[in-house]
């Protein structure tokens, strides 16, 4: 018997609304989106999932006090240079960057990883330069 690899993975376009939605669940779905598993031929070493296209970002939600308490750490490459920003200056500046952070936390740290992250397009308001591609709306578990 012989391994049954798929010859062309089909990578169809996914938009999910972000609007009210917790930040760590609607992460878990995102990742498992972009690496496939919702589809019958998922093979773990092969990237077959889907783009993501994620709107509204800025309208996350966060448990409890993790909008004070939760804080993201960045090096600037310079001797002292580690900034720290809480999730709530997070929200406010860089929206985005939030579901960004917690899909790539998610994701392997190989170069299979660095692919599937390109895949995911996350974007603050309604609008989206996708419609090209007629990304079809995702409803969340």
């Amino acid at each position: 018997m012989k391994t049954y690899f798929p010859n062309e993975p089909t990578n169809d376009w996914v938009i999910i609304d972000a609007a009210g939605q917790r930040v760590g669940r609607l992460a878990t779905q995102i990742a498992s989106v972009l690496k496939g598993k919702h589809k019958p031929d998922y093979t773990p070493n092969q990237p077959g999932g889907d783009f993501v296209v994620v709107i509204n970002a800025e309208k996350v939600e966060f448990t409890g006090n993790k909008l004070d308490l939760k804080v993201y750490t960045r090096y600037t490459g310079y001797q002292g240079g580690l900034k720290t920003t809480t999730a709530r200056e997070m929200l406010v500046k860089h929206p985005e960057r939030v579901l960004e952070h917690a899909v790539w936390g998610m994701l392997p740290k190989t170069r299979q990883g660095r692919k599937l992250i390109r895949r995911l397009k996350v974007y603050t308001g309604e609008a989206h330069p996708h419609d090209a591609q007629q990304p079809k709306k995702w409803e969340l578990a």
